[in-house]
Formats: structure tokens, sequence, C-alpha cells
């Protein structure tokens, strides 16, 4: 797989960003989640990305979070950009604020977002000042900046999942400081903080996005065909790739339950732009379907925790990959830390004991 930037894959199968909460409290890597990586990495997955990084203090969104906010995880991410491409894989950093779902108990801080709305299941936050929208687009370049110093091939904005760059992008932002209302004005914050990457680092340096295209769990006030424009514009910002989270890729839109997301966003893409597409992709027949319909690469979550070796086992047409449920010492097997198998226990049917 050849990207925009000229960076080559082994293969179209990357590891999705994965919320896994083995990092040390200060953000710096732990040997699990280096372990977690660098497994996947040797199990010949082409792209491995890290959870999502905080890029500011203020942006922590749980606890043992990978951090890149400070010089003082630079040398655990070289320790990890080196794993991974000792391995053969191409490391990318996600790069993320919480905003509203960066709770006071973890910061230290009321959470700032859009405006001030109440959300589901997050304490209330204050809307976000000029200034600080201004500290957080630099905050966002800096660690792209760490990225690239620490070695690693590329990062991913994280504007999906109703994290900061996705509470911007809903429609639910009515700010009327040119920062909210319009779609052109919601999607700023996250045009903003691509050219500020884009500008920062290397052309050989990969930069995407995620994008929630439709309303899902956390991310809500999102239409599809703002979704689709929204990333046309990141593209003319230079994103070399755009990572859609659709949950189940076989589904078509909710907005046009006739058609399926992945051509719709294909036609709206450049040509050399990859779309890279994540949801209950399982198989290597789901995997195949999903490129048949336009993807580049798929993105693998509970798929590669579950079957860490997923590329080389995929190459046998007859495999069938394990499935949920497994047991603590199973995922332990697979290179989960007893925090991170802990933590599955929160997706109903994954963990047994």
């Amino acid at each position: 797989m050849t990207l925009r930037n000229g960076l080559r894959a082994r293969n179209r199968v990357w590891v999705a960003p994965m919320t896994n909460q083995q990092s040390h409290a200060d953000g710096t890597l732990s040997d699990d989640e280096l372990h977690w990586l660098e497994r996947r990495a040797q199990g010949g997955f082409g792209v491995v990305e890290t959870c999502a990084a905080n890029v500011s203090r203020d942006g922590q969104g749980w606890p043992g979070e990978l951090g890149a906010y400070s010089d003082t995880h630079l040398p655990g991410l070289r320790r990890l950009a080196t794993a991974l491409r000792s391995a053969r894989a191409l490391g990318v950093v996600q790069l993320f604020h919480g905003g509203v779902r960066s709770p006071s108990s973890l910061t230290g801080e009321q959470p700032w977002s859009a405006t001030d709305a109440e959300v589901p299941n997050a304490e209330r936050p204050r809307a976000g000042t000029a200034d600080e929208i201004a500290r957080v687009i630099g905050d966002f370049r800096d660690a792209a900046v760490r990225a690239h110093a620490a070695g690693f091939d590329g990062i991913e904005l994280h504007g999906a999942h109703g994290y900061l760059l996705c509470q911007f992008l809903s429609s639910m932002n009515t700010r009327t400081d040119g920062w909210g209302g319009s779609l052109e004005q919601r999607a700023r914050l996250s045009r903003e903080v691509m050219r500020a990457v884009r500008g920062a680092v290397p052309q050989g340096f990969l930069v995407g996005i995620r994008l929630s295209p439709e309303d899902f769990g956390n991310a809500r006030g999102m239409d599809f065909d703002e979704s689709l424009q929204t990333a046309r514009w990141l593209c003319e910002d230079g994103a070399d790739f755009i990572h859609l989270s659709l949950w189940d890729a076989k589904r078509n839109t909710k907005k046009r339950p006739d058609e399926h997301p992945i051509p719709l966003f294909r036609k709206a893409l450049p040509g050399d732009v990859s779309l890279v597409v994540a949801g209950a992709i399982w198989t290597r027949a789901d995997a195949e379907a999903a490129l048949e319909l336009g993807a580049s690469a798929v993105a693998l979550g509970r798929g590669a925790i579950a079957n860490p070796e997923w590329p080389l086992r995929a190459s046998a047409a007859e495999w069938e990959p394990k499935r949920p449920p497994l047991t603590v010492a199973e995922m332990r097997e697979r290179g989960l830390s007893e925090a991170f198998a802990s933590y599955m226990r929160n997706f109903k049917g994954f963990v047994v004991d």
C-alpha cells in the first residue's frame, strides 16, 4: 500500500487506535503498552496506531492514557517508534484532546468544549475561550512535532467519537465568534489544526484524521453530508488519509439507507488520499468486502485484540479468527495487561470469567 506522501505499508491492515489504560499516570509509555503494540507489529499489521494520546494536560480523557503534551514523553515515544519500525510496521500516534470528555477528576480543571451545553455521562463543561482554542491548535502542532522527533511515521488527529474536534464539528456547536454555527465555522478548528500540523512536519510524515460520519455513541450532531464536505476540506488542507469510524462497516448510512458510506466517501475524496475504514471487521472476507467498496485499508480494533497475528493468519483462506468471549488468561496470552483486560469488561460479551 502506497500512501499519498509516498510511504509504503506492507499491507492494507491497520491496528485501530484503542483505549487501553496501560500507560503510566504521567502519560509516559509503560512496558505493558509497548508490548501490546509491538506484538501486533510482529503479527504482521502494516500500520500500528497508538491509543489516543492527549496533546494538552487538560485534555486527558481516562486513567493510564498515553501522553504527547510534554518532552518528558519523548523517551517512551522513541522506544515505541523504534520497536514498531524494527517489526516492519509503520507507526502512527493518534492525537486528541478530550474536551468535555476530560473529567476534572483527572485534570483538576472544569472541562471545556465548544459550548457550555450539558452532555450525557459527562460533567457540564464551560465554553472554551479564543485563547484556549489558539493554544490547543498549538498543542496539536507541538505533539505532532514530538511524534516526528520520536521517529514515528505519522500522526492521526482524533476528530471522531465526541472528543474536542468532534465537539466543534457537531451541529450542537452554536458559537457566534467564528468557531461555530455554520459548517464552515464548525469545521474551522479541525482545519486549523490540520494546517498547523501539516506546516510543522515534513511532507514525508503521514498526517490523517479520524471522523465519525454520523451520530453514534458519544458522537452527536454529525450529519453525513456535512462529514463528506468536512473530509473534502481536510484533504485540501493536507490530509494524507481519512479514517472512518463506522462501528459496522457492513451497514449503509442512516441518512441514505440505500447507500453505503464507503463508495460515497471514496467518490468525494481525491484519488491519492487513502480511505481507512474501521467497524466490526473480523474476517478476511469482511476486509475484502470493504476494499471492494472502495476502502484503501481496514483498521481492526477488537479483531486485533483477539488475533494479534491477524494479517499473517489471514493469508490462509480457511483461517477463522478467534472471537469473543475471551478469558483474562487468553487476553494475557495475546499481549494485554491486567489493566487492559479489565477495561475490556466495558464491552458486553467480550470477557468471560
